[in-house]
């Protein structure tokens, strides 16, 4: 299976991959425009676009919509995340023209009727009511909030009770106009189709978007910071980080691959100290943000509270071992589990798809996995090692914990922790 690309001379990237063995179509438009390209004014504005598109176009109603697709049996969603939005379906292979034709719809035609943003305005207000109620959820705004302190990648990608309720539709077609154009933008497919085929059917619509170049997102930089909210909960939710890299940082996979060594599965160092030797919590992981021009390393638990005391010395302790310790053994491990996860996701369309556009919108071109192994098989445990050192104790560690958490040490007593010794 190989990806073909096509520019459209509005700049907006069709991409296809071709998978004979399924009957089915995952197609969707991945915009290079997220929360952190909103102004503080505009705080949720692009999730709220998001929600908005599927209420209703000029040829279609918010009925009409669902319903042609879920006549021909399939699913249509999108998604907001802070880097990108992205609006995608899935389809048997006869029916992608008609998923085609439905993105562009929603995408260039929604009415963003007064009467509809205000129903969804409330829609939106209970879903970021259900986060406040979901722990694990707040703990990683918070930690967010905390590591990119007063800068839009900081900020909620939902928005506020107080932001949401402010917007009008023309907030939203000022957003969209200034950032969905097509420079911006992938047209991605992957499953029983032809690339002439969707070539095809997106020239017909897609090629409206505007050619220009939208301006860049306000750059981002770590900071460092803590947050700590004591809550009546059975467990306490914490992250622990530091400084990780972007995308085009030459420690990016050096930084996943440490990831997933502390804290990538059953087998990772933090897993088996702290809870197959230690039982000191149920859930205990480790995570690397990379964005587009800095990162986020962080350690996730949650435990009780009477824990905590003992909880956050060991985990410290890991990431001093790690500077110091980490094998070839170790490495090879987690070479092999993000190798295995890559070739098991080229298996699903619909993550093909998501790949594909993801890469062509940070890199501009494909990236195979083969070349991705060799960057892989390039870095040693040396590298690894030093990495830990700089990122563990050369950066200001960010802390986010909310639930019981007396004993819960504050920014600057874990920064004591991890200088002590």
């Amino acid at each position: 299976m190989s990806v073909q690309t096509t520019r459209l001379a509005n700049g907006l990237t069709v991409a296809t991959e071709t998978m004979n063995h399924v009957e089915s179509v995952s197609m969707g438009a991945w915009i290079r425009s997220g929360s952190r390209n909103e102004k503080v004014s505009e705080h949720g504005v692009a999730h709220m676009l998001e929600h908005m598109a599927f209420k209703g176009t000029n040829g279609r109603t918010a009925r009409e919509i669902v319903e042609q697709v879920e006549n021909v049996g399939g699913d249509v969603n999108a998604a907001t995340s802070l880097e990108t939005t992205s609006y995608y379906a899935r389809m048997l292979k006869d029916d992608m023209a008609l998923g085609v034709d439905i993105l562009h719809d929603i995408l260039t035609n929604s009415t963003i009727e007064e009467s509809e943003l205000k129903r969804e305005k409330h829609v939106v207000l209970q879903e970021i009511g259900a986060s406040k109620d979901t722990p694990e959820d707040m703990v990683f705004d918070h930690f967010q909030s905390a590591a990119f302190r007063n800068q839009a990648l900081g900020r909620s990608i939902m928005g506020t009770p107080e932001s949401v309720t402010s917007f009008q539709a023309g907030h939203l077609r000022e957003y969209l106009d200034a950032h969905y154009h097509g420079p911006n933008m992938v047209l991605s497919c992957a499953g029983a189709l032809e690339h002439d085929e969707l070539l095809k059917l997106a020239s017909d619509g897609f090629g409206e978007f505007s050619a220009e170049i939208p301006e860049e997102a306000e750059s981002a930089k770590y900071i460092g910071g803590e947050y700590l909210e004591k809550r009546d909960l059975m467990e306490a939710q914490i992250a622990i980080g530091f400084e990780g890299r972007a995308y085009h940082a030459r420690d990016f996979y050096t930084s996943q691959l440490l990831a997933t060594i502390m804290g990538g599965g059953m087998s990772s160092r933090l897993f088996q100290e702290v809870r197959e030797k230690r039982g000191l919590c149920y859930s205990v992981y480790a995570f690397h943000q990379g964005f587009s021009d800095t990162g986020a390393f962080g350690i996730h638990a949650a435990t009780g509270e009477e824990d905590i005391e003992e909880l956050i010395p060991v985990i410290v302790e890991e990431l001093k071992h790690a500077a110091q310790s980490i094998t070839l053994e170790e490495t090879n491990r987690a070479r092999a589990q993000i190798r295995a996860h890559l070739l098991m996701s080229t298996e699903s369309p619909t993550a093909s798809a998501a790949q594909n556009a993801s890469q062509l919108l940070l890199y501009g071109r494909i990236i195979s996995n083969a070349e991705l192994m060799e960057r892989l098989n390039a870095i040693s445990p040396e590298r690894i090692r030093n990495l830990a050192e700089r990122l563990f104790f050369d950066t200001t560690p960010t802390i986010a914990a909310v639930g019981p958490i007396d004993g819960m040490p504050n920014q600057a007593q874990l920064t004591e922790m991890l200088n002590h010794g």
